[in-house]
Order: structure tokens, then sequence, then C-alpha cells
């Protein structure tokens, strides 16, 4: 245990004084700060504009013409559009079609609707947004109009069409499981967040392991001290470190959210992001914290076979394979819907695949608990047995020299050697 805090302590240390790691880790608080603040600031700028320019059109700013055949036709349907585009300043066109075009164009106004008929129109605007859905509004209040306009010539009063169109439908949804419309974004940020981690961590450890077996001076330690204490502190150390990452960036990004939270009202996917559930959080730890330990105890001993740096990413590549396998399963998974299909079921208890597949099930459909229970208790017996696997792994790896020593050979040695 001595070894172990020893090792662990020496690790955290590296970390701390890496300058890469500190400087990404502050780099990554102060955009966060700058994105969380961004509202506050641009709100206040905004604020005092409007305090000098008394005459500023409300919502969006924009003007938006109305072009039709009659004047009654106009003033109706501007009155529509007014009522139904509350972001803009809505008026009936005087000029003639192309002069709109010249006003669109200059950006002396911002968009128009030439209506033809009852139910043809061209909408016309300067640069079309990818976000524009002016054109989906547009087709509602044309649609109607028109029913209202044919209700009436069927003898249906003007109110009571206005009435029977405007009747509003009661619904309610009533989830009796899980909700994966809610959980889908909570599912999404984990499986990449662990998949984003595993990736630089599981890469550093190799690197680490790789770099300390060309000292001659690793013979020595390797062999005074406890194998499993090298690899457990290893692999714990990188295992604080990044989770300190986590928490310093997350941490900071939720303290500026709730500073500036009424300006973010209007983002509902980041009060969706900041709300997620305490027992969702739970798992989410749970099976991150297991996910990252398992690889990384694979990686560190991947690390130790290898003789040049060059070869690392070449044995580090099964891997990757089987872990980006894993990411593929559980993104297909979520987009299609199907999260207990068999094979996502039968990857919920392999160890190398729960991490991602138990918990996006967990997230997006409902297990029952000992399935829960069993995946995890094979999860953390996979995670220590793996992890002490890797430690003999390392220290026979860390002193072998020359070609990478065959896979088989070392399980058979590590295995069967008495």
């Amino acid at each position: 245990m001595k070894q172990f805090k020893t090792i662990l302590a020496f690790e955290l240390k590296n970390f701390i004084k890496n300058k890469t790691f500190v400087g990404v880790t502050l780099f990554l608080v102060v955009a966060l700060a700058i994105v969380m603040f961004f509202p506050r600031i641009t709100d206040a700028f905004s604020s005092d504009s409007d305090a000098d320019d008394g005459s500023s059109f409300s919502g969006y700013s924009g003007v938006m013409l109305i072009l039709a055949d009659g004047d009654e036709e106009k003033i109706a349907y501007a009155n529509a559009f007014g009522a139904a585009f509350t972001d803009y300043d809505v008026h009936v066109a005087t000029e003639s079609l192309d002069a709109v075009k010249d006003k669109i164009t200059s950006g002396e106004i911002e968009c128009a609707f030439h209506i033809e008929s009852p139910t043809k129109y061209t909408y016309y605007v300067g640069n079309l947004s990818m976000y524009d859905e002016n054109y989906l509004i547009a087709n509602e209040v044309m649609q109607s109009i028109y029913r209202l306009e044919q209700m009436a010539e069927h003898g249906i009063a003007i109110g009571d069409a206005a009435e029977i169109l405007a009747t509003p439908i009661e619904f309610e949804n009533v989830s009796l499981g899980v909700d994966q419309m809610q959980n889908f974004f909570y599912a999404y940020i984990m499986i990449f967040a662990l998949y984003i981690v595993i990736l630089l961590y599981g890469q550093m450890v190799t690197m680490n392991v790789a770099t300390e077996k060309s000292s001659r001076a690793m013979e020595l330690l390797i062999t005074s001290a406890n194998p499993t204490s090298m690899m457990f502190g290893k692999v714990i150390a990188s295992c604080i470190a990044g989770l300190a990452q986590l928490i310093a960036v997350f941490g900071s990004a939720l303290l500026f959210y709730n500073l500036n939270r009424e300006y973010w009202t209007e983002f509902e996917m980041a009060e969706m992001f900041f709300d997620i559930p305490p027992e969702l959080l739970g798992f989410m730890l749970i099976f991150f914290l297991s996910g990252f330990l398992i690889y990384a105890f694979l990686f560190g001993a991947v690390g130790s076979t290898v003789s040049k740096l060059e070869e690392v990413n070449t044995a580090v590549s099964p891997l990757m394979m089987t872990f980006v396998f894993m990411f593929i399963i559980c993104m297909t998974s979520m987009t299609s819907g199907n999260v207990d299909s068999t094979l996502m079921k039968v990857c919920s208890f392999v160890p190398f695949t729960s991490p991602m597949a138990m918990f996006t099930r967990i997230a997006l459909s409902t297990v029952p608990v000992h399935e829960i229970v069993i995946s995890i208790a094979i999860l953390a017996a996979s995670v220590f047995g793996v992890g002490v696997l890797a430690a003999k792994i390392y220290r026979l790896g860390v002193l072998m020299y020359g070609n990478p020593p065959k896979l088989g050979k070392l399980i058979k040695q590590v295995l069967f050697k008495k």
C-alpha cells in the first residue's frame, strides 16, 4: 500500500507539472466562461444601443412587406402576417415588386411575401438562412385564411369558422418508462466524453509506459517495486487527473451557467444539459470511471510490450478497434431508437462494451434492476482482474527488449508461470 501511495503521488505530481495538461484545462475553463457570459454581455450592449435609439423595431428588428393585388386583400394579409410574425414589423407594400426586390438586396428591408393567389405566394429574402422557417409560418397563415374563405362561401359565418379552426386540441404525453427524447442528449454526451477521454488518456498511459521502458532505471524499479502497485498507481493517477480535469471544466461551466441562468432561458438545450437527473448522473459516473479504468489498464499493459515509441500506434490498434466498434454499436442503436436489441443486451454484460452499452440502455430504455446489478458486478470484477493481469504483463514486458513479444507468449508466461 505504501508503494502504491508513493507511485500515485509521483504520477499525480507529473500531471500537475505538465504544462500542456494545465494549459488545456485553463484554456477550456476560460473558453467556457466567455461562452456562458456571452448572453449577458450582448444583452448589456443591446440595452445600451436601445437606450440611444428610440425608434428600433421589436424582436428581429426586420421589416416585412406584403404584396397582393387588391387593397382589401393587402390589408387582410398584412394583418394576418403581422399577428403570426411578431418578430417583424409588417407593412403593406406601396412599391412595385422590382422596387421591393431592390430594397431587400440593399438591406433596407428584411423580406417580402408576394401573395399571388389564396393558395400561392413567393417569399423574397436577401440571404436565405438554413434556419429560416418563415415559409412554414406563412404556409399556416395562408392555409388558415383559405379555409376561412372557403367556409364562408359554403354558408358558415366567418366568426364560427374562425372559432372552429382555433379550437385547441388538448393532449398529454404520459411515459410509463423512459423518455428517450429527454435522455438522448445525456447518453450522447456520456458516450462521446468517454470516447474522447479514453482515446486521450489511454494513449497518454501507453506513451508514458513506453517512454519509461526506454530508461534502464526501470529495470531496477520493476524488480524492487510491486508491479501491481506500479500499474494501479499509474492508471488511477491518470484517472484522477482526467476526472479532475472534467470536474474543473464541467464544474466551471455549471457555475458560470448558474450565474447567468436568466440569460439562457431561451436556450432549452443548455437548461437540459445542466439539469441532468441525479440517478442518471450516478450511473454515468459509475460506467464512465469503470470504462476508463479497464481500458487504461489495457493501454498500460500494451505500452509495456513495445520496444520503440514508433510501435505504440501499431500495438494499440486492436484496442482502438474494439473501442471504436463499441462506440459505433451504441451510436447506431441510439439513432435507430432500438437500444434493446439482442446485440446491445449482449454488449451490456461484456466488460469491454458494457460501459457504453448498459448506460445507453439505462438512459433510453427500462432495464431490469437485476441486469444493471449483474452488469456492474461483472464490470467491477473485470476492472480488478484486468488490472492484476495488466500488472503482470507490465512486469514482464518492461524487462523484454528487442522484437515486441507475441501476445500468446506473454499470456502463457503470465498465466502458467510457476
